[in-house]
């Protein structure tokens, strides 16, 4: 029998909704919340991702502003922004858009931002404070992830779980998120030995690798619960020559979806979810501030 597809979509929309009553709240009380994402240079999908962004912000009620700097700035400029906007009491949220730059240090740019205004949850200082299970904010595509696992009805506790992909944002903090959950927990990296040895025992399987189609249905246990935070763009041809664009996971959908119990697509799954725990975090960080105040 094919796989259950959870629908992150559709997740995300009962969370908007959530949100904008949140929102509706904290502002007949405090004032508004004001969204703030900085964008240096002139990415494409920077900006895309940024315009995305304000829509759906707009939408709860958040408002929104996009702070662009040239391709030059350097990292003193960079902290200098950040500053303005962390010292700004009518600004309760801040992005950074990636990539950025040659010459700026991400981890650098992002540590800047107060851990109280962080509503991507990757200051270091919100990072750190997750293996403490008590985060200021959290990061949003762990969380993402988090909200999957929990609607999937699959149980954590006891369950093996298996987290490919070890990056400090995202399988890092998805392996902590289950640990929390008395879940046991493998992670896997670049260096890992015969890992169809290890996804093929996971109760849970979660994939954040950034290859298309890197995990088959030999890699999946029967019945197994599989998170694709994978997003790929792939470039073809169809059979007149034109070109096709396609957005893929980093699990082989079409294969996997026959041996899992439960699967993500790609897009529709982690995705949209994610932006939508950027507004809940952005909503938690203005309530926060106000406990701080």
């Amino acid at each position: 029998m094919p796989a259950q597809i959870l629908d992150g979509a559709a997740y995300a929309a009962e969370i908007r909704t959530a949100v904008t009553r949140q929102v509706a709240l904290f502002t007949s009380r405090h004032g508004p919340i004001k969204l703030c994402a900085v964008l240096v240079g002139s990415d494409a999908a920077g900006r895309l991702y940024a315009e995305n962004q304000r829509r759906l912000s707009v939408k709860v009620g958040v408002q929104y502003e996009l702070v662009e700097l040239p391709e030059t700035t350097s990292q003193a400029e960079l902290a200098e922004t950040i500053d303005r906007l962390n010292a700004d009491p009518t600004v309760t949220g801040i992005i950074l858009q990636l990539p950025l730059p040659p010459q700026i240090e991400p981890a650098r740019a992002q540590y800047r931002i107060d851990p109280y205004k962080d509503v991507e949850g990757v200051n270091p200082a919100n990072i750190g404070l997750l293996f403490y299970g008590e985060p200021i904010i959290a990061p949003c595509t762990a969380l993402a992830v988090s909200e999957l696992i929990r609607r999937s009805g699959v149980p954590q506790r006891g369950a093996n779980a298996v987290v490919i992909g070890q990056s400090p944002i995202v399988g890092r903090p998805i392996t902590m998120f289950l640990l929390s959950q008395m879940a046991t927990v493998t992670g896997c990296h670049v260096a890992t030995r015969d890992l169809a040895a290890h996804t093929r025992q996971a109760d849970i399987l979660v994939v954040a690798i950034g290859k298309p189609h890197a995990i088959g249905a030999e890699h999946v246990k029967p019945g197994a619960l599989v998170i694709d935070v994978g997003i790929n763009r792939l470039v073809t041809r169809d059979a007149q020559g034109r070109e096709v664009r396609k957005t893929v996971g980093d699990v082989d959908f079409d294969a996997v979806s026959q041996v899992a119990g439960y699967i993500t697509p790609v897009p529709g799954g982690v995705g949209p979810l994610t932006v939508a725990m950027l507004l809940r975090n952005t909503v938690e960080a203005a309530f926060k501030q106000q406990r701080r105040v």
